[in-house]
C-alpha cells in the first residue's frame, strides 16, 4: 500500500545537491525537475541552486537531498544524511559499490587484487542471479578474463562508470579482445575496474525497482528500449513501467507474466545480497537492470546487469507514478513512461511532460519527456 510514516518528519526543504561536476545541460534540467517534483510530493519548498552555508546560522532546517550521484559514506556524514529518509538515492560504504563492478567476481588467479572492502561473499551470493562475467583491475587480468569467457562465446566489454550503454563493445575473438582492452584507459581500470561479461543476442532489458519517500512508497517492473544518439550509436531511449504500491515484496506478490516475475525475483536477490554483504549501505531509490536474451548456444539467459541507487533514466516515470498514486488512493497500478530521443523534429508522446528539448553542448539535440499512460489494473 501507499504508506505514510508518522515516525519520519517531513523535510523543510528539498535541495538538488550534490550536483555532478561537468553535468550536461539535459542532465542538469532533469536533476532540477526531479527535485522540484519531489518537493511537491513532500509538500515543502525546493532549492535547485543550493550550496551548503560555510557558517550555518539560526535554527537548522531539515533538508531532503536529491544528489546526482550515489554518495559515499563520508560525503553523506558531512551532509548529515543518516538514513534513507534523508535523500532520494543511496549511500555506499565504498565508492566502487555504486558501480557495476560489484556484479561479478575477479577471475581465478588474478594478478591485481580488488580494492579494500571488496566482498567476495557477494559474488558467491549472486551466482545464478547474474550473467557469466568477471571484474578486473588491470589490463593483464582483462586479457585473462576475456580468454576464459571467449571459450563460451562473444564477450561484452563494459567500462564501469559509463551510463546509458555508452562505451561498451562486443568482442568475438582474441584479436578483438586485445584491441578492445588497448582502447581502455589503464588508470581507469586500476581505479574503478572493468567488467567483461557474456554477450547475449535478442536482448530485452527489464527495469525493476522501488522508491521510498518519507510519505509514500511504490515499486515497479517494466522494459527499457534503445534509440540512436546523434552519432548513430545505440543508447538508452526510455522505459515503459508498471507501478504498484509498497515495496519489492509487494511487487513480487502480484500476478505478472513469467518474464517479469523472473526479473523481479533476480532483482530482489541482488538487492538482498548487497544489503547483507555491505554494512552501511542504504538507499531510498533502488533500480536494477535485468537482461534476458539468447546465449551462443541458442539458450535463454537471464541475469541482473547492474544496479542504480541514484537518480536515473526511470526517475521521472517514478515521480509521475507517485503523483498519480497520491492523487487517487483507489488506484492499484499505474503505468508510466519516459522517452529520450535525439535529433531535430522529434515528436513527444501524447500527454507527456517535457523535461528537456533543446540543443545540448555535450550530446547535441535531445528531447526528454515523461508521463502516466495508464491507470488501474494495467498490463
Amino acid at each position: 500500500m501507499l504508506r505514510s510514516s508518522d515516525a519520519v518528519a517531513r523535510p523543510d526543504l528539498v535541495v538538488a545537491y550534490p550536483r555532478r561536476l561537468g553535468a550536461s545541460a539535459h542532465e542538469t534540467a532533469s536533476h532540477q525537475e526531479l527535485a522540484r517534483r519531489l518537493a511537491g510530493l513532500l509538500g515543502c519548498a525546493c532549492d535547485v541552486d543550493y550550496e551548503p552555508p560555510a557558517h550555518p546560522a539560526g535554527a537548522a532546517r531539515r533538508l531532503y537531498y536529491v544528489p546526482a550521484m550515489t554518495l559515499g559514506a563520508a560525503a553523506a556524514t558531512r551532509l548529515g544524511i543518516a538514513g534513507e529518509a534523508d535523500l532520494y538515492g543511496g549511500v555506499v560504504p565504498y565508492d566502487f559499490v555504486s558501480t557495476k563492478a560489484i556484479t561479478h567476481p575477479t577471475p581465478p588467479n588474478a594478478r591485481t587484487a580488488p580494492p579494500a572492502g571488496w566482498s567476495a561473499r557477494l559474488q558467491a551470493r549472486l551466482q545464478g542471479a547474474v550473467l557469466a562475467g568477471y571484474t578486473v583491475f588491470s589490463p593483464e587480468d582483462a586479457q585473462l578474463a576475456g580468454h576464459l569467457l571467449l571459450r563460451a562465446g562473444p564477450v561484452r566489454i563494459k567500462p564501469v562508470e559509463a551510463t546509458a550503454g555508452r562505451g561498451q563493445r562486443t568482442v568475438r575473438d582474441a584479436t578483438e579482445l586485445q584491441e578492445a582492452i588497448r582502447a581502455q584507459n589503464a588508470d581507469d581500470i586500476a581505479r574503478c575496474g572493468l567488467v567483461l561479461e557474456e554477450h547475449l543476442d535478442a536482448v530485452t532489458t527489464y527495469s525493476v525497482g522501488t522508491v521510498r519517500l518519507p510519505v509514500m512508497a511504490a515499486s515497479y517492473v517494466g522494459t527499457q528500449h534503445l534509440t540512436r544518439d546523434n552519432a548513430g550509436k545505440p543508447v538508452y531511449g526510455g522505459s515503459d513501467i508498471l507501478f504498484v504500491r509498497g515495496g519489492l515484496d509487494n511487487l513480487a506478490a502480484q500476478h505478472w507474466p513469467a518474464p517479469l516475475q523472473r526479473a523481479i525475483g533476480l532483482a530482489r536477490r541482488y538487492d538482498g545480497a548487497v544489503a547483507d554483504c555491505y554494512a552501511g549501505f542504504f538507499a531510498s531509490r533502488r533500480n536494477y537492470d535485468v537482461a534476458e536474451g539468447r546465449g551462443p548456444q541458442g539458450d535463454c539467459r537471464c541475469g541482473v546487469l547492474e544496479q542504480s541507487w541514484r537518480a536515473g533514466g526511470a526517475s521521472m516515470a517514478e515521480i509521475c507514478a507517485l503523483e498519480a498514486l497520491r492523487d487517487d488512493p483507489s488506484l492499484p497500478r499505474v503505468r508510466a513512461r519516459t522517452t529520450e530521443s535525439y535529433g531535430a523534429g522529434q515528436a513527444h508522446p501524447a500527454g507527456a511532460g517535457i523535461v528537456f528539448d533543446d540543443e545540448d553542448p555535450t550530446v547535441g539535440r535531445i528531447a526528454k519527456s515523461a508521463g502516466v499512460v495508464g491507470h488501474g489494473d494495467t498490463q
